[in-house]
Order: C-alpha cells, then structure tokens, then sequence
C-alpha cells in the first residue's frame, strides 16, 4: 500500500512541491519500501530515532527534523540532518551554528512561523521572525543557511481559516525573499500543509508538504 499511496499523493502535487514522507514511529522495513518506490525525504520528530534509521538505511535520503528542537540534542544529528523544520529561538540557531561548524557543514533550517489560533502550536511571529533575521546575532552565523519558513495550522475542517492562516504566511514570506539579502537566508523553502489540509497549503503556494498517515497509515504511538 504504501507504493501506492505515494503515487497517489505525488500525481496530486505539483513538480515544485517537496513532499516529505513523516515516518516518525514508523519501522525501518516501512520507509525501505517507500524508498524503494522512489521516496528519499523522510520527516522525523526525535533525533534518536531518525539517528538509528540514519544508520541502517541508504544514504541518498535527506532526513528532516520535524520534531520541536531540544537543543541539547541538535550534536547527534549535525553530521547528517538535510533540513531542520520548526527552529523558533535565535539560541537554537546558535548550537545549531556551532554544531554544524565542527562538521563543516552549512545546515538549512526554517523558521517557524506561529499561525495557528492554537495555543499549543509552537512558533515565532512575524515581527519576532524579522528580528531575529535582522540582528547582529544573526548576521555572523556562518554555519546555518534559513531556507524558508513553516508554519503549522489550526487544526480545523473550517476552509476560510486555513486560508487566512495560509495566505497570511506565504505574504509574509514573499515580502521577506524581496527584502532580505544576507549570505545565511535564501528564503526558496515554503513549508505548510499536513496529511488533512496539504491540497488547500499548496494552492495557498506551499512548496514542501509533510505527510505521514496519509503515506504510512495510522500512526502507532509509543
């Protein structure tokens, strides 16, 4: 099923829309059979576990954090992360600078972008985004690269909520990629849309989508 799950997915999407496939819980034998198929984004929400499938699967994947960030972790995941979703404090870009620097590597990140109504959603508001982008602080991390933004919306079936909350994002996003011009941000990466409202986010101009039950199945937690 999961082959076909993603085909289906794919022929949806248009060719400038990443899809990461979030396999988060999901066993090693489950994301072989999606890269087998062709899939070489996976989405993941605790280093330790993306680190031990790290180890055992190809190396052509790009591995996404999509998790919330504890930056005591961000060191197991230096070596090898492609993308790190959700970054929502200037002192997380700063060990994820310092990590990066010791592999010598550049690591793109997103800033997340708090747009939900939801007080459980994690996230930075625009201004906050601007200040961080802004500041001398930011200016002299050579070892991080913002790629874009993400933002999570309400968990709603309401349309003209997820729109507002869409459309808001990606006219911020557009008035930044305009404005900004810094070494360590190259705004390409638009992320937003889930298994439940990832049509609506890409006709809203989301150009990475994150699905996982939709790919995988129900998700067992543990």
């Amino acid at each position: 099923m999961i082959q076909e799950n993603l085909e289906k997915i794919k022929a949806t999407l248009p060719k400038n829309v990443t899809l990461v496939a979030v396999s988060k819980t999901k066993p090693v034998e489950d994301l072989q059979e999606a890269y087998n198929a062709g899939q070489r984004v996976f989405g993941e929400n605790k280093i330790q576990e993306m680190v031990d499938k790290f180890d055992v699967l190809p190396k052509d994947i790009q591995w996404h954090m999509i998790g919330h960030l504890q930056s005591n972790k961000v060191k197991y995941m230096a070596h090898f992360v492609d993308l790190i979703h959700g970054v929502d404090k200037l002192k997380t870009l700063k060990v994820i600078n310092k990590e990066a620097k010791k592999h010598n590597r550049i690591i793109n990140c997103l800033l997340q972008a708090k747009i939900a109504e939801e007080v459980s959603k994690f996230g930075l508001s625009f201004a906050n985004i601007e200040s961080i982008l802004q500041s001398d602080d930011f200016a002299v991390l050579e070892n991080v690269n913002i790629a874009g933004f993400m933002g999570m919306a309400t968990f709603t079936s309401d349309e003209n909520q997820l729109n507002k909350e869409f459309s808001s994002l990606k006219k911020f996003f557009d008035k930044q990629k305009e404005e900004i011009n810094l070494p360590n941000c190259n705004l390409k990466t638009l992320s937003m849309g889930m298994s439940g409202d990832y049509p609506l986010a890409v006709k809203k101009g989301s150009t990475m989508v994150r699905v996982g039950s939709a790919i995988f199945g129900n998700r067992n937690y543990y």
